[in-house]
């Protein structure tokens, strides 16, 4: 039997936590479950609202002790490189966009269950987060440029979960929305000064070089402008995309005003809380009790196992 820990992140503004008391309930494991002191404080839970659940709370140094870590911005977390042979991350990892973390996982010989990469029937099981993603950026974005969203027309990149939020705010707010999917690019670029707002919500295949916007392509959109890069891809789909924060989250080239918060999320915390929970609990005991063959889904997720990597996407990224 596995013990699990559940860290406060320190990334910057991140709100978010995997479980909430009420949740625990759900859990077979609650004695291997230790969460660090005060981790649910910034949602409005205290300690003994998690320890009336029968779980254990525990000093930082102890939590990361355990062998399964639990964070939702694990990928971004500081202690990875702390960690020793053994141990096992759980969270959103993105190790095939990042070499930096794949680096730290392999030399430290850890074991990695990217929630990225987790999918039921082809469903991400945690979609509704990146719904969420997707409404929270074009929320927190419209309040910077100036203009609200029914004076603009606005060009969409994707049908995903994340297109599907952003595209439900601003249907809400009376934008003018055109969709483009990834046949067509070309003619997004084609038609580009029609628009005042761009948003992307296309996790960028790291094998391709090109781009879908071209820095060049800024100066013929109108002024002022702006892009809602909500998949963050640093000079991905967006060539003059670099990754912002909640305190910083825009910049302007050739007089187009950038947003690209990389984890927008954190701004409806509760919410994104609430729906992480709810599907975590279905895969705790599972890690736990090491039944990972029996579980697709989780199986399906290892991307890394004690240093060795198992995702081929993750090799072709190192080796480019």
């Amino acid at each position: 039997m596995k013990t699990m820990g559940f860290v406060v992140s320190k990334k910057e503004n991140e709100k978010r936590r995997a479980l909430i008391p009420q949740q625990i309930k759900f859990i077979k494991n609650k004695g291997s479950l230790f969460f660090e002191e005060g981790y649910g404080e910034v949602l409005g839970y205290n300690d003994k609202d998690y320890i009336k659940e029968g779980v254990n709370i525990a000093s930082r140094e102890e939590v990361l002790k355990k062998d399964i870590i639990c964070d939702p911005k694990i990928g971004d977390a500081e202690y990875l490189k702390d960690l020793t042979p053994g141990q096992t991350i759980f969270g959103w990892v993105h190790a095939v966009q990042n070499k930096d973390i794949t680096n730290v996982l392999i030399e430290n010989r850890l074991t990695a269950f990217a929630w990225e990469d987790m999918f039921i029937e082809g469903r991400h099981v945690f979609w509704r987060n990146n719904e969420l993603a997707g409404e929270a950026a074009v929320m927190h974005a419209f309040t910077l440029f100036g203009k609200l969203p029914y004076d603009c027309k606005v060009a969409l990149i994707g049908k995903g979960n994340i297109a599907r939020g952003a595209y439900k705010i601003l249907s809400s707010l009376g934008a003018e929305i055109v969709v483009y999917d990834k046949k067509m690019e070309k003619l997004l670029r084609s038609e580009i000064e029609y628009f005042d707002v761009i948003v992307n919500g296309v996790l960028w295949d790291v094998t391709r070089d090109d781009h879908i916007i071209y820095k060049e392509d800024l100066m013929r959109m109108k002024k002022p402008s702006m892009i809602i890069d909500i998949s963050c891809d640093k000079a991905g789909g967006i060539e003059t995309s670099i990754p912002t924060t909640i305190e910083d989250p825009v910049y302007s080239v050739e007089n187009v005003l950038h947003y690209v918060v990389d984890h927008t999320p954190a701004l409806v915390s509760s919410s994104v809380t609430k729906t992480i929970g709810d599907e975590l609990v279905k895969y705790i005991d599972t890690l736990i009790e090491s039944n990972i063959v029996e579980n697709g889904t989780l199986k399906d997720s290892l991307i890394i196992n004690e240093g060795k990597i198992i995702d081929e996407r993750i090799s072709q990224f190192q080796n480019r």
